[in-house]
């Protein structure tokens, strides 16, 4: 005999939800765990980018003086 499609639907909504909270689980102990790797890597990420500007704007500097 054929399922109805609400059980169907609601089988459906069972697997996305232990699937989310898996998921979820997961990368709040991720975060936890590397929370501040993360920080670390966006600022130098971020001083990486000021000094490549830094250095760009110096150079030219130097070519419009020379």
């Amino acid at each position: 005999m054929e399922e109805s499609s609400a059980k169907r639907w609601a089988r459906h909504l069972a697997r996305v939800d232990r699937w989310r909270t898996k998921t979820i689980c997961y990368l709040r102990k991720w975060i936890g765990r590397r929370g501040q790797g993360v920080h670390m890597h966006f600022l130098q990420g971020v001083a990486y980018k000021l000094g490549s500007g830094a250095v760009t704007l110096l150079i030219l500097w130097w070519e419009t003086r020379h």
